[in-house]
């Protein structure tokens, strides 16, 4: 039997990440085996989750993915190693649970769109800094504000004394189950587009002991998990659409997002590592291969690769090395000449003719596209996106609508002779424009692709 249960919170910033590493750790370190997911576009919490339970955390999305390919995306997440059914599956919330675009209805992005369709029990963590008594109000009103989510109880964060931490629960008429005490040694670092990165930080191990010790001292361990509901064997499917269905959206109803190519060439290291886990699940269930090089470490694309895939990451840190990675850039040149290259967002700025770091420095980046970015004159671009691809492309065939996100700093300030690769429109619909890059077997964007819609 798994169990499942969601951590989320009023807003960003509260400490679901923390709490939710907290519980995966303690419960593994109780001999429970743990799987996580996270809501929304995020590709940084769940690296540190699959960190702490030793699986792969995929994500879910209300948005961009269909119901079917919600639901199939939860099944898979039962399974742990040697198929073995895992005991436990968090599903961390991003940004308030209830936030996400204006409409329609369970469609909206939202965690508590997840949390309504498959009957996901709710603990809500409560940053309490600077308040007392008011956080009753706080916890009530997310308890009340929509019947079709079960908020169960509540998890008190950064809690100051021990009278504190009595007027808060006097306040509260949801179960508390614990309440963790501020304490800077179990504090995330971060950076412009969230945690520093779990491969970046040689810890882990330590830290995730430091959190399972603090959970089994601050919070009602056995009550979170008497909390927790059982996860059905099968979950409700969506009601039958009609016949007349766009062409190719049957195909896409379980929610699997066909492989690039046989063999993928994968950019995997600090400076290009946000591919989203199932993505790599999919493509490999599929029957792709797919083998990674790191640029930093001035490698090529492997030879027996039929694609080239370079993501998302922080390339804007590493412009330097990057640069001057000759056997890098000289293998890219080479593979792009006879199979397709695709990158997003970071990958799609080393795919083209320059980088501006944030001293101001401009390096040469590969050139096979010829737009220049920048990471000196910021702007920041965040938000669900759909993409209408202009062209044949790694991603599809043209007239192929993808959803997925932009969320970066950098800026293109010289637009390159390219054609674009994409329409993009935002996540109400209006038109955003052609945005991206295409030149011969190269494509690339600032959009992340999360899921085929048609």
């Amino acid at each position: 039997m798994t169990r499942v249960l969601m951590v989320a919170a009023p807003r960003s910033g509260s400490g679901k990440t923390t709490l939710t590493l907290a519980l995966l750790s303690a419960f593994r370190r109780r001999g429970l085996v743990v799987r996580a997911l996270k809501t929304g576009p995020d590709y940084i919490d769940p690296a540190f989750h699959e960190a702490a339970t030793g699986q792969a955390c995929g994500n879910l999305d209300s948005w961009a993915m269909s119901p079917d390919a919600l639901r199939t995306r939860l099944l898979q997440a039962r399974l742990a190693q040697a198929g073995r059914h895992a005991d436990l599956l968090i599903v961390e919330s991003s940004m308030g649970l209830f936030d996400g675009l204006t409409g329609p209805e369970g469609a909206r992005g939202a965690a508590a769109d997840i949390a309504a369709r498959f009957g996901i029990p709710v603990l809500l963590v409560l940053d309490v800094r600077g308040q007392g008594q008011s956080v009753g109000a706080v916890a009530e009103g997310m308890a009340r504000w929509s019947d079709r989510v079960a908020v169960r109880a509540v998890v008190l964060n950064h809690v100051g004394s021990a009278r504190h931490e009595a007027l808060c629960r006097d306040a509260l008429r949801l179960p508390c189950l614990g309440a963790f005490r501020r304490d800077a040694a179990i504090a995330l670092p971060e950076r412009h587009l969230g945690l520093v990165q779990a491969r970046e930080r040689g810890d882990l191990p330590g830290f995730f002991s430091l959190l399972a010790d603090k959970a089994e001292k601050e919070l009602d361990l056995d009550a979170i998990l008497a909390e927790a509901a059982e996860l059905p064997a099968e979950l409700p499917a969506e009601p039958r659409r009609p016949e007349n269905r766009r062409q190719g959206e049957r195909a896409q109803e379980n929610g699997f997002v066909p492989p690039p190519g046989q063999r993928i060439a994968l950019a995997d290291d600090a400076a290009f590592s946000f591919l989203y886990a199932h993505l790599a699940q999919d493509w490999r269930a599929a029957g792709a291969e797919i083998l990674p090089f790191s640029p930093l470490a001035d490698e090529g694309p492997d030879e027996r690769a039929d694609c080239c895939w370079l993501p998302g990451g922080y390339p804007e840190i590493h412009a330097g090395r990057l640069a001057g990675a000759e056997r890098f850039r000289d293998g890219m040149r080479a593979f792009a000449q006879t199979r397709p290259v695709h990158g997003e967002c970071g990958g799609y700025m080393v795919l083209g003719a320059s980088l501006e770091d944030a001293s101001g420095t401009t390096h040469a980046m590969l050139g096979l596209l010829s737009h220049g970015t920048s990471f000196a004159r910021r702007k920041m671009a965040l938000g669900y996106r759909e993409a209408h691809l202009l062209n044949d492309t790694l991603l599809g065939p043209a007239g192929r609508v993808l959803r997925g996100h932009e969320f970066h700093y950098a800026r293109v300030v010289d637009p390159g002779q390219d054609a674009p690769f994409a329409t993009l429109f935002d996540g109400e619909g209006s038109p955003l424009g052609p945005a991206g890059g295409q030149r011969a077997r190269v494509s690339g964007t600032f959009f992340h692709m999360l899921a085929h819609r048609s």
